[in-house]
């Protein structure tokens, strides 16, 4: 997918009118969900080693996450297939979209940039030993070679209010461009 226009991209203040995703394991997710923040992320490709990485960040400080009331919705361009196979441990909601319809209705690019900036390179090097230790001690599959979508995502997040309103939202310069958890918990403090 090309460089969407900066137009398309949502700021903070839009609001997400209602809706019911299904994750990959056939739950229904709603967003907004009015019990709670939602942190939408928008990562790459099931098996991205450097998504990989990044989500188990969240994972080792998951009690954080879920004591400052956030629920968190994870959208892959792959298929529900792929996603199984590679985020089925994960204890978040899981998105498959592999149309990238939610990719554009978020505004959420994918470039060249994601791999070629600099600084994509230092979590691709990190992301190397934790692949290889997934793959051979946890008897995890390889990243897939061919991934569906493409190499090219960049990722984005956004933290929706209760009510719908996009309270912050980042659009990643490169495939390691994200929130941290602790960008995540002082956003929503």
């Amino acid at each position: 997918m090309p460089d969407r226009p900066r137009e398309a991209r949502l700021n903070t203040g839009t609001v997400i009118v209602g809706r019911e995703l299904c994750t990959v394991a056939g739950a229904p997710v709603a967003i907004p969900d009015p019990e709670r923040l939602v942190h939408l992320q928008f990562r790459r490709f099931a098996g991205c080693p450097i998504c990989n990485l990044h989500l188990h960040s969240m994972i080792r400080r998951w009690n954080e996450v879920t004591a400052a009331n956030i629920r968190e919705i994870v959208v892959f361009h792959s298929t529900v297939e792929e996603m199984r196979v590679h985020a089925a441990d994960l204890p978040f909601s899981v998105i498959a979209d592999p149309e990238k319809r939610l990719y554009i209705e978020f505004g959420v690019e994918a470039a060249p940039r994601a791999l070629l900036d600099p600084r994509a390179w230092i979590a691709i090097l990190r992301s190397i030993p934790f692949s290889l230790r997934a793959s051979i001690v946890e008897r995890k599959p390889p990243p897939p070679t061919h991934p569906q979508g493409g190499r090219l995502g960049l990722p984005a997040d956004f933290l929706i209010a209760r009510d719908g309103r996009v309270l912050a939202s980042k659009y990643g310069a490169h495939a390691d461009d994200q929130w941290s958890v602790d960008e995540l918990l002082s956003l929503a403090a």
